[in-house]
């Protein structure tokens, strides 16, 4: 018998685009719900144009990004301009449990499909909107990505080395937080209309998900009066705690000491050399202070090893240390993502074959793999008007040759 998968049988309408929402509808597809992606020739996905392409390939359907954040998912191209496209849309909310949006604060509304014209169309809906910091407040027309999220959340006034400005991560980090409290809401408002027969809307604010992440910032400023600042690698409760170089060409291995007991089995490992025996070095207060020294004397030990030895003799010596690891090692060398088989290929009519992520977390009862490949754009609007809509041929001819559909 085919084992079920946990969400099989949910309906779920995706008007979202980029990271946040694509991760949310990804995993929901990865474990059984139908997701029907919404996009327009006017606003196709942002990642369907972003870096890095298939070797030899371009356009809409040749992003590694969008083919590992869309799996499972069908996609209709849809003119929500045109008052038929409301239509189309509207029919899909009839028999859809979920609808989700990432559009600024008022889009839907003035497309007059908002959560007060979707519970009409069907009164158990749930509708879940996600925005940088809200459907109200005084920045919420404000127009935004999460890479400049990451300032307005306190993040980037961490990040760097404290003589120099702060530094931006390279992705929107904070992209990468909500899509987990995405997936509690809408788990919990499923639970509530099982119970109750009643949908609801959800505005969800991706400032205010990773705010959470910033506690100990705003513990130490409403407790101590005091505001943190960029250490570099450094951390006040740990010592040794940085990145160290290794044997080979740019390799580098990751060690934190948090206690004596660590520190000592550190120590051990490294043969207890007599600038260990320093008691400049002899409590995680003084290591702190002569950071700086212990530093330069780790790395002098760590560079006559690869970081792979390090990590395997420091961890089976009780101490944290991992290996650096590059692209290729996540995806060649890596044996526990291996075991796990968290990468799928997958294989696209015009991309061929690529890698996709499984969900990062395993239900024991039921299975969560991807679906199908990423679509390309607009691959399933035929089929979602006339094999789950049920128009006729006559119909959608029309509609094609309207615009309305593509």
């Amino acid at each position: 018998m085919k084992t079920k998968y946990a969400l099989e049988g949910l309906k779920v309408l995706d008007f979202s685009w980029v990271f946040t929402g694509p991760i949310v509808t990804k995993y929901l597809g990865d474990h059984g719900a139908e997701v029907i992606k919404i996009e327009s020739a006017t606003r196709p996905d942002g990642t369907r144009l972003m870096t890095p392409f298939k070797p030899g390939a371009m356009g809409l359907n040749a992003s590694g990004v969008f083919a590992n954040y869309n799996s499972s998912k069908y996609s209709i191209n849809v003119n929500l301009r045109e008052p038929r496209g409301k239509e189309v849309v509207k029919k899909l909310v009839q028999r859809a449990d979920i609808v989700l949006e990432t559009f600024g604060p008022g889009v839907m509304t003035k497309l007059q499909l908002d959560y007060d014209m979707l519970k009409q169309v069907k009164s158990d809906i749930i509708m879940l909107s996600m925005t940088m910091v809200g459907q109200y407040g005084p920045h919420s027309q404000q127009p935004s990505f999460g890479q400049v999220l990451q300032a307005t959340n306190g993040f980037v006034q961490l990040l760097g080395w404290p003589d120099r400005p702060p530094s931006l991560p390279v992705a929107a980090y904070t992209d990468f937080i909500a899509p987990w409290y995405v997936l509690i809401a809408l788990m919990a408002a499923l639970d509530f209309r099982r119970r109750t027969g009643k949908g609801q809307y959800i505005d969800l604010a991706m400032l205010e998900a990773s705010v959470h992440l910033a506690a100990p910032v705003v513990m130490d400023y409403t407790v101590n009066g005091r505001i943190q600042n960029r250490m570099g690698n450094r951390n006040p409760g740990y010592a040794p705690h940085g990145v160290y170089p290794c044997k080979g060409e740019e390799r580098w291995v990751a060690i934190a000491v948090a206690t004596d007991k660590e520190w000592q089995a550190l120590c051990n490992v490294m043969g207890n050399p007599d600038w260990t025996k320093s008691p400049k070095f002899d409590t995680v207060l003084h290591r702190t202070e002569n950071q700086e020294e212990l530093d330069k004397l780790v790395g002098k030990w760590t560079i006559n090893f690869t970081p792979e030895e390090i990590m395997a003799r420091l961890q089976a010596a009780g101490v944290a240390a991992g290996v650096l690891q590059t692209g290729e090692d996540l995806v060649d060398k890596d044996p526990q993502l291996k075991l796990r088989q968290h990468f799928v290929e997958m294989d696209h009519a015009e991309m061929g074959k690529h890698l996709t992520e499984r969900p990062p977390f395993r239900l024991s009862k039921t299975p969560s793999e991807p679906q199908r490949p990423f679509p390309s754009f607009g691959e399933h609007t035929e089929y979602v008007c006339k094999e789950i809509l049920k128009m006729g041929d006559a119909e959608f001819a029309e509609l094609i040759g309207a615009g309305v559909l593509a």
